[in-house]
């Protein structure tokens, strides 16, 4: 299995929109997204559970971030609205979560099995 494919990033003002896509071969039950800054420590900012489609939020991206999974496709997609320069990240696609039950955010993403290569996302005040 190959690692997930990212794409959709770019630069744009604050308060515009971005959808970032994920191509995966290797479709986990979880899948999610984590971003990391320049000095900052990596974060999840949005998992969804491919089966019920069940998902979970960073608590700053709540209400701004949405993710969704095309089953048919194997593609994860995560749609940002109201974006601001604190989103600024390279953000990743995520696969072959580290644990057992419900698809939840919390860990370091350090564990999980399959990253993709990333997509710089810049948002400029």
């Amino acid at each position: 299995q190959g690692e997930p494919v990212e794409s959709g990033g770019g630069s744009v003002q604050a308060g515009g929109s971005l959808t970032l896509s994920c191509a995966a071969s290797a479709y986990t039950r979880c899948m999610a997204w984590f971003r990391q800054a320049p000095g900052k420590q990596r974060e999840g900012v949005a998992i969804i559970s491919t089966g019920s489609g069940d998902a979970q939020y960073l608590d700053s991206v709540k209400g701004r971030f949405t993710i969704s999974r095309d089953n048919t496709k194997n593609m994860v997609y995560l749609q940002m609205n109201s974006l601001t320069p604190e989103d600024t990240a390279t953000y990743y696609c995520v696969a072959g979560q580290p644990f057992r039950g419900p698809c939840r955010l919390g860990d370091d993403g350090s564990s999980w099995k399959h990253w993709g290569q990333g997509t710089q996302v810049t948002v400029s005040s």
